[in-house]
């Protein structure tokens, strides 16, 4: 099903300039945009995935740190 959208002409005029060919319809703009964000939002959550994860040993070789200051206290 295709379907019409209205646009305001500073969006429609936005959507020019990240035309790759003149060929290139709106659609595929628009498509190519949330596919890019799909992607950044993919690598966003691998890279806080990955810190996450050096937080945790980070965190863990400081109790282990503590833990041995611990033993010296009692």
């Amino acid at each position: 099903m295709v379907t019409t959208i209205q646009l305001r002409e500073n969006v429609k005029d936005a959507l020019d300039k990240m035309k790759e060919t003149g060929k290139e319809t709106y659609e595929e703009v628009i498509v190519k945009m949330m596919n890019n964000i799909e992607e950044q939002m993919r690598k966003q959550k691998q890279l806080l995935k990955e810190g996450y994860i050096e937080m945790a040993k980070e965190s863990i070789n400081i109790n282990k740190e503590w833990a041995s200051a611990d033993k010296d206290w009692d």
